[in-house]
């Protein structure tokens, strides 16, 4: 009896931890599985768009996001932002800092979702003196 016990033991030993993962193979970064329902859309201004100075910006958070957790950086800096419900999403706005000229600018979105997923996505802006 111990020797059929040993060999359970074995065999549960030798299968790879992989087969024992949740969710679906290859899925460990953001965008992917699950992650797939957290994203940003509707980016104003738009991609490498020229800009002023302290300008607004916008963009669209899908309804997976935790609202809270919506984060914004430029060039190193915490940009606060207002979120509000919009539709099936959240709308987030703010504005470029003052520090930003002359200079293209990405602006970085962080963001959390409901399922604990961390999705980051951003856009590139020119800003003018």
């Amino acid at each position: 009896m111990k020797l059929q016990n040993i060999l359970w033991v074995a065999i549960l030993l030798i299968i790879p931890g992989n087969v024992w993962a949740y969710g679906e193979a290859g899925s460990s970064g953001p965008g992917t599985g699950v992650c797939a329902k957290l994203k940003f859309s509707d980016f104003t201004p738009g991609n490498n768009s020229e800009v002023a100075p302290r300008s607004a910006f916008s963009f669209v958070a899908s309804s997976m996001a935790y609202p809270n957790s919506i984060k914004v950086t430029i060039k190193g800096q915490s940009v606060p932002v207002t979120v509000t419900p919009k539709g099936e999403g959240f709308k987030v706005t703010g504005n470029l800092p003052d520090t930003v000229k002359g200079a293209y600018a990405k602006i970085i979105i962080d963001a959390r979702g409901y399922n604990q997923c961390e999705v980051s996505d951003g856009w590139l802006v020119k800003v003018t003196e």
